[in-house]
């Protein structure tokens, strides 16, 4: 395991972080789960930067200010559906593609923490094994380029997606 990594169960708005990634929509229009929850706590000023920016394409990531929350600033990445259709592997490029993007925007911005929610996992239906194992190979194959990069939090919101990530990185 990469000692940047960090597991926490936690609710990824509370995090005080150089940035936090959001799992926002094609649109980045207002949604529910993680966008939902820093929407709130970063107020009302995030979702009129966000009507400023165009859509994104699925995997691109795009970075705001985190305004009221107490995170820096909050990058924005637009996973692919699971159950939509289309070839498997095109879509396990798009999710490894979000880590990558984000990572490479904050590594660009010489950040030294990101915490990433468990991308695609809710109600864009990645199985949360799959998910998890894409998570990890692409922080990690990422991360070679962003050596001021030194936490990088897996912030899962149930104890059992924590789980996953332990058992899958042989922590406990």
């Amino acid at each position: 395991m990469d000692e940047r990594f960090e597991i926490l169960v936690a609710r990824i708005e509370t995090l005080a972080v150089d940035a936090v990634v959001n799992a926002a929509n094609r649109m980045l229009a207002p949604g529910t789960g993680v966008d939902g929850a820093l929407r709130a706590a970063a107020g009302p000023r995030l979702t009129e930067a966000t009507k400023r920016i165009p859509p994104i394409l699925n995997g691109e990531a795009v970075i705001t200010p985190g305004f009221d929350a107490p995170m820096k600033f909050i990058i924005h990445t637009a996973a692919p559906i699971w159950t939509e259709p289309g070839p498997e592997v095109a879509k396990m490029a798009g999710l490894a593609k979000c880590y990558m993007s984000s990572i490479k925007m904050a590594a660009s911005r010489g950040f030294a923490s990101i915490a990433f929610p468990c991308l695609g996992t809710g109600v864009y239906g990645w199985p949360r094994g799959v998910a998890y194992g894409i998570a990890v190979a692409a922080c990690e194959q990422e991360l070679a380029n962003a050596p001021k990069l030194r936490r990088v939090v897996f912030c899962c919101f149930t104890e059992a997606d924590a789980k996953i990530y332990r058992d899958g990185l042989g922590v406990r």
